[in-house]
């Protein structure tokens, strides 16, 4: 079982960099296989849900290699065996239904086993087949799997049930190949969808709208080869190192943000009170994305005049809402987090408590954050959510005394070297394994 070691409550300095996006890299990574060729991915995230998707990838005929550490080449023209698809790889990533869009163009009939992920209370999939089934796609539910049959594409007009992110992207990618023009909208116009199109236009889809709810998509009868494809830095992981700089009242310096993806979170700081400074803005390595770097200062914060809560963007991450409940912690008064997306995750919130906060579970999606609070190291076991499980790191880092977190595979699906990289800034923080 892995574990992270900490002796918390320390002062960092100096910086840290962003890695790419996981959301990305993993939509991208299954849109290869829309491509039947050659592709090329630069900063690629070493990562266990990355590793997870090339386990399913491999399994059914795609080769791949890792030229160096975050760049990886794909080969997908190989004739796809489906019937091999990595079972137990499948099970452990809700990403794995982006095989639905991916394969709706290239493959006649297929089975995908039902996948898990973060555990957040019931997820439909619902949003997925309402959008796919106008395009000629038919998912029925069996006991463990869900059975497919793709009929010829047709291209549709689609009002996407929820804007979700995977949903909206499983809806892109299968309109890029369907004969026709096809309107997609109330569709997720967050970082990963967007990063997902400019990915597919490089291999010369027709995509009109990106960045906004409503998309324009002429089919085309195939993709091209991508010589060259850099993924989006990581908003979330951006957010957990400020949520990091913040809750250990340190002066860091986090490199490498995806502004347009983090300007209302800067926001909702700077009303609590918080001190940051925004340079050396730049455009990101794919040219699509705006990217700076934010040194944060040590401030007193007050707690929000009202409450807090996720919305697509470009409301507040949903991702990012978790992260600030460390913050909340060290900000005089009280803040409502009203976590609204997901039935269960505020109840992870509760484990605040056995390192000293003061909060206070109203219902299954709100919970009272007051502070400031002096926080007390303390051994736990990892929340099966990501972004809960590494705001409660952040907290043990800012927390006096030794913390351990047990079963710590969660964080390593979205975070590589984490306690390498927190080492680097002063905390002291070990991996074992």
């Amino acid at each position: 079982m892995s574990k992270f070691i900490i002796e918390g409550g320390k002062e960092l300095s100096g910086s840290l960099t962003v890695n790419t996006a996981k959301n990305s890299a993993v939509a991208i990574l299954c849109a290869s296989l829309m491509v039947q060729g050659e592709v090329l991915l630069q900063d690629m995230p070493h990562i266990e849900e990355v590793f997870r998707i090339l386990e399913i990838l491999e399994s059914i005929g795609v080769k791949f290699s890792w030229k160096d550490e975050h760049t990886l080449f794909l080969d997908t023209s190989a004739k796809l065996t489906m019937d091999k698809i990595d079972k137990k790889a499948t099970q452990v990533t809700r990403s794995s239904l982006m095989l639905l869009g991916a394969l709706a163009s290239r493959e006649k009939e297929f089975k995908i086993y039902k996948s898990g992920g973060c555990h957040l209370g019931e997820r439909t999939i619902k949003p997925h087949l309402f959008a796919l089934e106008k395009f000629g796609v038919s998912v029925k539910s069996k006991n463990k799997y869900y059975e497919v049959k793709n009929k010829p594409l047709k291209a549709t007009n689609i009002v996407m049930y929820e804007s979700g992110d995977t949903p909206t992207e499983n809806a892109i990618m299968t309109a890029v190949l369907a004969p026709g023009v096809t309107t997609i909208k109330f569709a997720s116009s967050n970082y990963m969808v967007q990063d997902l199109c400019y990915f597919l236009q490089g291999a010369g889809a027709k995509i009109e709208g990106i960045g906004g709810t409503i998309l324009k998509i002429v089919g085309v009868k195939k993709l091209n080869p991508i010589k060259k494809y850099n993924i989006i830095p990581d908003p979330i992981e951006a957010m957990t190192f400020i949520a990091l700089a913040i809750t250990t009242k340190s002066e860091l310096t986090i490199k490498n943000c995806p502004l347009d993806f983090l300007e209302l979170e800067l926001e909702k700081l700077s009303v609590m009170g918080q001190k940051f400074e925004i340079k050396n803005k730049r455009k990101s390595a794919n040219g699509y994305f705006d990217i700076v770097d934010i040194k944060f200062f040590k401030s007193e914060l007050q707690a929000l005049p009202d409450k807090i809560y996720g919305s697509p963007f470009p409301g507040l991450n949903i991702d990012n809402l978790p992260l600030f409940v460390p913050i909340l912690t060290q900000a005089n008064g009280r803040t409502l987090v009203h976590d609204w997306i997901y039935e269960n995750r505020a109840i992870y919130y509760l484990d605040f408590q056995k390192l000293g906060a003061n909060l206070t579970l109203l219902d299954p999606h709100r919970v009272f954050v007051e502070g400031p609070t002096r926080l007390k190291g303390n051994e736990l076991m990892c929340p099966p959510a990501i972004r809960p499980a590494v705001a409660l790191l952040v907290a043990m880092l800012a927390a006096s005394g030794r913390s351990v977190m047990r079963n710590s595979y969660t964080i390593e699906r979205g975070y590589e070297k984490l306690a390498q990289r927190l080492s680097g800034v002063g905390a002291k923080i070990t991996y074992e394994e």
